[in-house]
């Protein structure tokens, strides 16, 4: 058996298991390296939106709609999926702890350091509690999605729940920061390359995967030289997909790429 991760860019994945196909923070339409279109996406067993930030919340409405999948988020995401049309009973919203099940597979929301705010159609503003999703595909792949957290002590979580591979951004998608208003420039995302590769221990992955960016930058390469210096295990790999890319996992750690990115 095997899982298969497809890198949409930012932090959009889908997640393909022996029984699942999930979507992760779809960020595809307004993404200039999208490998696909949102309409061109297979229909989802669950759609998993960690926050409401433009890069994250995406596309999840669209395909939403046109599928019928549902969808795992929090409050404000739930509140701006109705406004925008999704059926209230498709949208599930939950907060860390609080492990639902869709189609048969358990989601479990786990502790995320950020925020999720977004606007209605109305001009009201919605706030949430950001979230983190581990998801086990198939026995011995246990998947972390970071969902935009900084960096804290996760020790509890990799002890508790043993991810096996980690999706954990380490950089910012530079080529967005226009869409950011206010004066102040970003230097990091929420986690720099030094702070995802002490998370990847704190976790005790088995495969650190990089993300947050479109094309990577020295962050990415940063980070994918820092994994192996916290490893106290000598087995933790590290990789840095290309938009459009595909891993494909197996049970113990072992990946390969399967598919050319779109840079």
């Amino acid at each position: 058996m095997s899982t298969r991760l497809t890198y949409f860019g930012a932090a959009g994945y889908e997640i393909v298991g022996p029984d699942h196909r999930v979507l992760v923070d779809p960020f595809l339409s307004e993404n200039p390296l999208a490998p696909c279109s949102p309409d061109d996406l297979a229909t989802p067993d669950a759609i998993l939106v960690s926050h409401a930030a433009f890069d994250h919340y995406g596309d999840s409405a669209r395909i939403a709609k046109r599928t019928g999948a549902p969808v795992v988020c929090d409050a404000a995401v739930r509140a701006m999926l109705i406004d925008e049309g999704v059926s209230p009973d498709q949208v599930s919203a939950t907060t860390w702890g609080i492990v639902v099940e869709v189609a048969g597979l358990a989601i479990r929301p786990v502790e995320c350091h950020h925020w999720s705010s977004g606007t209605l159609s109305n001009g009201s503003q919605v706030v949430g509690n950001p979230i983190a999703f581990v998801v086990e595909t198939e026995p011995g792949v246990r998947i972390y999605h970071y969902g935009d957290t900084c960096i804290f002590d996760m020790r509890l979580i990799g002890e508790l729940y043993r991810p096996t591979v980690g999706l954990l951004g380490c950089t910012l998608p530079r080529e967005l920061s226009h869409r950011i208003p206010g004066p102040a420039t970003f230097l990091t995302g929420e986690m720099d390359a030094d702070e995802a590769a002490r998370t990847a221990e704190m976790l005790g992955l088995e495969l650190a995967v990089a993300c947050h960016y479109l094309a990577p930058d020295d962050e990415v390469e940063r980070f994918l030289q820092l994994v192996p210096k916290y490893d106290t295990t000598g087995l933790r790999r590290a990789v840095a997909p290309l938009v459009g890319q595909t891993l494909v996992v197996e049970p113990g750690g072992g990946y390969a790429i399967v598919e050319g990115g779109s840079t």
